[in-house]
């Protein structure tokens, strides 16, 4: 079944047709997003003789889904607006759910049905769940249990008319939490299966009498306007909710220059935490760093038509955003490099206009002499020189002019020209060495982006500029002072902080208890050391994104030392065991993956990427994309090997990466429309062996894909674990991890047994959410859920 993808559901509480006459039965279509109870036109006198009805194909829409929240401080006002439609020739009735969010208090509910506002009810948790437990039972989908637990507002909708839209607006306030500095405000959604499409907006107007640092979203990728130092709005809108079962935000108001916030995760000896750093948005301009930046940029022939236009463009906007106390230089090279200033030159209007006539006057001819450029370029820097010194370095091609070997070309950038030195490559098309690039930028701490032939190098660069312009903190080093040791930071080592921008710190650590947070860099010619003091718990479960998202940047750094140094078996096995894990399925790491448990000989029932593993032709797809993403350095493959791990080592928000990495892969593994049909189980550790039970309706069981399925989707994190699709059934990583004499136990679905387990361990709810089969670890115990 379908789920809205929105955090409400329009449901029909459970009653048997026989009990009320003439009005149908409960029904689920293909393509229903609720259950709903058919209504006739107009009652019948005479009840008609049960039989059985035919699904409805279109029961309820909903069209559009808006949301703003105004958040003053700590307290926050959600307005909530959504547009239900009845495509269907028959009049219906549901029941509106909403889950409150725990601490949320309801002040306004207002609905539009025949013009009269409709009555709402408030239930406390124990009554709710009561509500929950019998949708689940009756609907046979578990969605709502991950709300178990909490209140529950409810109103009755009819009628709704055929062809008839409803408009549904409620509104609520609520007293924020603040922890260790961070505020947070969550809004609770209901994911869809990947094929609902209704639109969704949410805009988010933070207001505080203390400015704003960190903000920050680890479950969308949402756009912040900061307007002066105390206000923002933040915006996110899509066609449907994705995976995240709430839209969460953080935020901390601080007086501090720069603000440090502290996030947790921990379940036993290790834990996992996220460091927030921002200075926010500096309205003084005149607090920011002056800094000295060059721009570099290829002029050879390769670059003519739509690459020089989109060079002059972006280049002439870099030049007008300039600060009035940087200084600048513009070097063009192709066979040889020519200097506009032959030196630094401060911005001025003269300087200005003169730099604009040069870029103007780019014309694409001649070979590609990198090292050369570069060199040129490392000779501006002043010798005892405190500002950032920059290099935006663009290029669209391989060294062919003068010293051409790579190894030769980054040795030009010494441990103290690395130190001292921000080189920020930009790789135009598929013709550039990307190794050459990315050890540039990995030893002065910059970044290399990639532009496609099908993107606008302009906007890629401009908007890159604007973010980078001002700096704030430079050679930032981390320090944590106290009993808690924390190790595999990423980024490391830490990149600069500029105006407006934050740096998210991914890292594990071991210990507890207060520490002194220590962030030393230089703010211009001084040198600033700012010291936070937060406390590292025992014990926090509120976070489960956190150990993700770690395992995410992990991933990527691993990916990219075995795609510039080579692979070896270590990074290569803790590749797959992090990805399998922490569901961080990738083109690359899905193939890994089932190379992995094709050699250990894991059971088909807890395999992860099982219907992957009876695709030979994805599986052939993908041995050869791995192989050619380690092998080659230039071309679409390189490319999108740098492009992908750069948004696993750089992204905060886990689900966007992912759909990043399979957008950016030169191959997508689906399988094909065509019929597949799953072989038997063999007899044994390759079948149902391993001492676990046997599942009903057997894999031997053909299945017809009627649309090519994307292999790295089949999978879902909740709770803290990942799950995959095996079949028809649910199945935890940590199964495959189990010894055969573990216990084993099995769950009817919905049954007292069922519900039971759910009282005495609230932290299997996500988890049963699922879907209505599922296997999944809890202490020493695999319990298996059947229908």
């Amino acid at each position: 079944m379908k789920r809205i993808s929105w955090f409400a559901w329009l449901v029909l509480l459970a009653v048997s047709f026989q009990q009320v006459q003439a009005a149908g039965l409960i029904v689920i279509g293909p393509e229903s997003d609720a259950p709903v109870r058919i209504m006739p036109p107009e009652p019948s006198p005479i009840p008609p003789r049960p039989r059985p009805m035919p699904p409805m194909h279109r029961p309820l829409e909903i069209q559009n889904q808006k949301v703003d929240v105004a958040i003053r401080d700590q307290v926050s006002r959600t307005e909530v607006e959504q547009i239900i439609y009845n495509p269907k020739g028959q009049r219906v009735e549901g029941t509106f759910l909403f889950p409150v969010p725990k601490g949320a208090q309801i002040d306004k509910f207002t609905m539009d049905i025949n013009g009269k506002p409709a009555e709402a009810e408030l239930l406390k948790a124990d009554k709710a769940r009561a509500i929950y437990e019998e949708i689940v039972r009756k609907m046979k989908d578990p969605a709502l249990l991950e709300y178990a637990g909490r209140d529950l507002f409810k109103v009755r909708i009819f009628p709704i008319e055929p062809n008839e839209r409803k408009r549904i607006n409620l509104s609520y306030t609520q007293l924020l939490k603040e922890e260790q500095g961070l505020v947070e405000y969550a809004l609770p959604l209901n994911p869809d299966t990947g094929n609902a499409k209704t639109p969704i907006a949410i805009k988010v107007q933070i207001d505080s009498r203390t400015p704003l640092k960190n903000i920050y979203s680890p479950t969308h990728a949402v756009d912040v306007k900061r307007e002066g130092e105390r206000k923002a709005v933040l915006g996110y809108e899509a066609n449907a909710s994705g995976e995240a079962r709430q839209f969460q935000v953080f935020f901390a108001r601080q007086t501090e220059d720069i603000g440090i916030q502290l996030l947790t995760q921990k379940d036993g000896d290790e834990g996992h935490f996220l460091l927030l750093l921002s200075p926010g948005l500096w309205a003084d301009k005149s607090r920011v760093v002056p800094k000295d930046i060059v721009f570099v940029v290829d002029t050879s022939g390769s670059m003519a038509g739509k690459k020089i236009e989109q060079a002059r463009k972006a280049l002439a906007f870099c030049v007008e955003n300039l600060n009035d106390k940087d200084r600048f230089e513009i070097i063009r090279f192709s066979t040889e490099s020519e200097p506009l200033f032959n030196g630094l030159r401060e911005v001025d209007k003269t300087s200005r206009g003169k730099a604009q006539t040069f870029v103007e006057s780019l014309k694409p001819i001649g070979g590609t002499a990198i090292h050369s450029a570069l060199q040129t370029a490392l000779k501006l820097r002043p010798e005892n020189g405190e500002r950032p010194f920059m290099v935006i370095f663009l290029t669209d091609g391989m060294p062919t002019v003068g010293e051409t070997k790579e190894d030769r070309i980054v040795e030009l950038v010494s441990p103290e020209t690395a130190r001292k030195t921000r080189i920020f490559c930009f790789g135009i098309g598929h013709d550039v060495n990307t190794h050459l690039l990315d050890r540039i930028t990995e030893q002065t701490r910059a970044v290399s982006t990639y532009v496609l032939p099908d993107e606008d190098l302009e906007l890629k660069l401009s908007g890159f500029f604007t973010r980078i312009k001002e700096p704030v903190l430079a050679n930032p080093e981390l320090t944590v002072k106290g009993d808690v040791t924390v190790q595999q930071l990423y980024p490391n080592p830490l990149p600069d902080i500029f105006n407006g921008d934050q740096l998210v710190v991914a890292g594990k650590f071991k210990g507890q208890g207060a520490v002194a947070i220590e962030l030393k860099g230089l703010y211009g010619a001084e040198k600033k050391t700012i010291v936070h003091e937060v406390s590292f718990p025992k014990s926090s479960s509120e976070h489960d994104f956190i150990p993700r998202l770690w395992a995410m940047r992990r991933v990527g750094w691993l990916l990219d030392e075995i795609r510039l140094r080579g692979e070896n078996s270590e990074l290569k096995d803790e590749v797959t065991d992090l990805a399998r894990r922490y569901g961080i399925v990738t083109p690359y790491t899905a193939y890994l993956i089932l190379e992995d448990e094709k050699q250990r000989g894991v059971p088909v029932t807890a395999q992860t990427q099982n219907s992957f593993r009876l695709d030979v032709g994805a599986q052939a797809v993908a041995k050869d994309a791995w192989a050619r993403s380690k092998a080659e350095n230039s071309g679409s493959y390189a490319v999108s090997g740098a492009r992908m791990n750069r948004a696993l080592r750089s992204q905060s928000v886990v689900g966007e990466a992912l759909d990043q990495n399979r957008l950016e892969a030169p191959v997508t593994l689906a399988a094909s429309p065509a019929p597949v049909t799953m072989p038997p189980p063999a007899p044994g550790r390759g079948g149902y062996g391993g001492g676990l039970a046997r599942i009903p309706e057997p894999v031997a069981k053909p299945v017809s894909n009627t649309a090519p399925t994307d292999y790295t989707q089949q999978n879902r994190y909740a709770g803290g674990r990942a799950f995959y699709q095996n079949g028809a059934v649910w199945t935890d990583s940590l199964v495959q991890k189990q010894s055969v004499q573990a216990r084993r136990v099995q769950l009817q679905f919905a049954s007292p047994e069922y519900f039971e387990l759910m009282q005495r361990h609230p932290e299997v709810k996500p988890w049963l959410a699922l879907g209505n089969r599922v296997q999944f670890v809890l202490a020493d115990t695999i319990y298996e859920v059947t229908e």
